[in-house]
């Protein structure tokens, strides 16, 4: 049993919470991603403003382009690049967005193609039409400072 608790403890160890000035603020009881087993695990992003500006009357592809950029920026934070990216989930409100999500996707990740999923949902929260997380590979070896890890500008 205490070899179970000594490679639990080694294990906790190794998670690594990135926090960007370059995406909004986690809004809640998480992290903007996850860094463990040479993987990042970014959090769901909503189109939201790094200095946390929100957007929900802006039309679709400006909030499908937010929340793209706000996970690039903490996928770099993270060590990681976007032909690294392994898997990406995206949540869009209405099937009928579906072509016009394609478009920016491959606007602004034209060399990436991770396995991707399109969930269309009936709602999201504050009324946006987009989220979208991602898990990546990440090779780079992350310094900690203050259990975190991202940009100097972070707070």
């Amino acid at each position: 049993m205490a070899a179970l608790w000594g490679l639990a403890m080694s294990s906790a160890a190794l998670v690594t919470p990135i926090l960007t000035g370059g995406a909004p603020a986690p809004a809640g009881h998480y992290a903007q991603a996850i860094v463990s087993g040479g993987q990042v695990f970014i959090s769901g992003q909503l189109p939201i403003r790094p200095d946390g500006k929100l957007l929900p009357d802006d039309g679709f592809e400006a909030q499908a382009t937010q929340a793209i950029m706000n996970m690039l920026a903490i996928l770099d934070a993270a060590g990681s690049t976007p032909q690294q990216l392994l898997k990406v989930t995206a949540y869009i409100v209405g099937v009928a967005n579906w072509p016009r999500f394609n478009r920016v996707y491959a606007a602004l990740l034209p060399d990436a193609r991770p396995a991707r999923t399109v969930v269309p949902v009936p709602e999201l929260h504050y009324g946006y039409l987009v989220e979208i997380d991602a898990i990546a590979v990440c090779h780079q070896q992350l310094s900690q400072a203050g259990g975190e890890h991202g940009d100097a500008d972070a707070s």
